[in-house]
């Protein structure tokens, strides 16, 4: 059989699945402040870690569907339409954005450790760029306008320190991991 770009195996379906459900699991293990402290970043790092960039991106893109259409996937069991268009639906549907860059500097640079590393925290910062400025554009449409420094200081300036000790997780087990997943 010949193996092209679409080709997914029944074991990528079966891996992609599982990741997805991990995310899901990970946006359950929260610290309730708004927005929530979760595990789900460093879910998101570790599918496209362990799977690679295209069928990690796949695995995003469906835990984003499944909590698009209403499942309980994300933080604090919620789901649908009205929290990815929510003040903080920027950072979650930011992760998308985050996979894809993991997968554009996989394609670019190769899968070595230090690009591995380097491609999560530039996907980190594409994901904390796109959801702050979703959450500005929002918070002004509910609320009025708000400062760039305010929503860093609400948004990402308390998450870079978990988020980082995250990436120094799902780094390590990606690296150990990735060889069972292929």
């Amino acid at each position: 059989m010949e193996k092209n770009a679409l080709c997914l195996r029944t074991r990528d379906l079966t891996v992609i699945a599982a990741c997805a459900a991990l995310m899901a699991v990970c946006a359950w293990i929260a610290i309730p402040t708004d927005p929530p402290f979760t595990l789900q970043t460093m879910a998101v790092f570790l599918t496209v870690g362990v799977l690679g960039g295209k069928r990690g991106t796949i695995a995003v893109g469906l835990y984003l569907l499944m909590g698009a259409v209403g499942l309980p996937v994300f933080a604090g069991f919620g789901g649908g339409l009205g929290i990815l268009l929510g003040t903080t639906g920027g950072y979650i549907l930011g992760f998308l954005g985050s996979a894809l860059v993991m997968w554009a500097m996989e394609r670019l640079l190769g899968g070595r450790p230090l690009v591995l590393l380097f491609s999560m925290v530039l996907g980190l910062l594409v994901c904390y760029a796109f959801g702050t400025v979703w959450y500005m554009a929002v918070y002004a449409r509910a609320s009025g306008p708000i400062g760039l420094a305010v929503a860093l200081g609400r948004c990402v300036v308390p998450f870079v320190v978990p988020d980082l000790c995250k990436i120094a997780v799902a780094l390590t087990l990606s690296l150990r991991l990735r060889r069972h997943a292929q």
